[in-house]
């Protein structure tokens, strides 16, 4: 199944748990690797449109960088953000899955069983 798309960091945990259940589940994703070939401004906006979500809503406030970069002002244009995010990717919460004009942001991985429960 090509049609399925994650964007995983194989060293978190619940990335790695999101792809053992697509597996687990006969979907074989195209995984991105995020972090070596982050998601452009348009398509993180596209990914956004999909999951629902505003940009401070997949900002991951645990990372040392979003104090450094000051994250947390609320100030920020959302177009400053995603360029921080695009240049940062570590920052964005994972990992999301994307199934056609659909996304989930699979925290808990529990979370992309209904993405894929149709299939």
């Amino acid at each position: 199944m090509t049609n399925i798309k994650i964007y995983h960091n194989p060293d978190c945990s619940k990335s790695r748990a999101t792809l053992a259940l697509l597996e687990e589940n006969g979907v074989i994703p195209e995984i991105i690797y995020y972090l070596e070939t982050p998601p452009d401004i348009n398509e993180l906006k596209a990914l956004l449109v999909q999951l629902g979500l505003g940009i401070r809503e997949i900002l991951r406030k645990s990372e040392p960088e979003y104090e450094t970069l000051g994250l947390d002002d609320d100030s920020l244009s959302d177009e400053i953000l995603f360029e921080f995010l695009c240049t940062h990717p570590q920052l964005m919460q994972r990992p999301i899955v994307v199934r056609g004009e659909r996304a989930i942001l699979a925290r808990p991985p529990e979370n992309v069983l209904a993405l894929i429960g149709d299939l």
